[in-house]
């Protein structure tokens, strides 16, 4: 559960840190990407765990409500998956065909 939690966080992150205030991003990137605990993150900022442990909550609540309104994140997974099947499918079916696989995996350079 923790591991999937992170996952989604640090996605959501990648899409909507642009919308987050300088103090929400630094306390999320140093939680989530960099593994630092509350009370790390607390002593450095000069501030009480309870502020970051706050923090942090309210910027997850505000990083869920973003992709409850955008859907950013799950158009994303849909594209990769919709990509992997045609992946799969031009592998399994076109072999030999150079040019079809160059231009299925330009597509998916596009997702990166």
């Amino acid at each position: 559960m923790a591991i999937e939690k992170t996952n989604r966080i640090n996605a959501l992150f990648e899409f909507y840190e642009p919308l987050l205030t300088e103090k929400q991003m630094t306390y999320i990137e140093l939680y989530y990407r960099d593994d630092y605990s509350l009370g790390e993150i607390a002593e450095n900022y000069q501030v009480s765990r309870q502020a970051v442990y706050d923090n942090i909550k309210r910027t997850e609540k505000i990083l869920e409500e973003y992709e409850d309104k955008l859907h950013l994140y799950a158009h994303f997974q849909k594209e990769v998956a919709q990509t992997d099947r045609l992946l799969a499918y031009v592998s399994e079916n076109y072999p030999q065909d150079k040019q079809l696989m160059a231009l299925v995996r330009q597509l998916e350079k596009l997702e990166e």
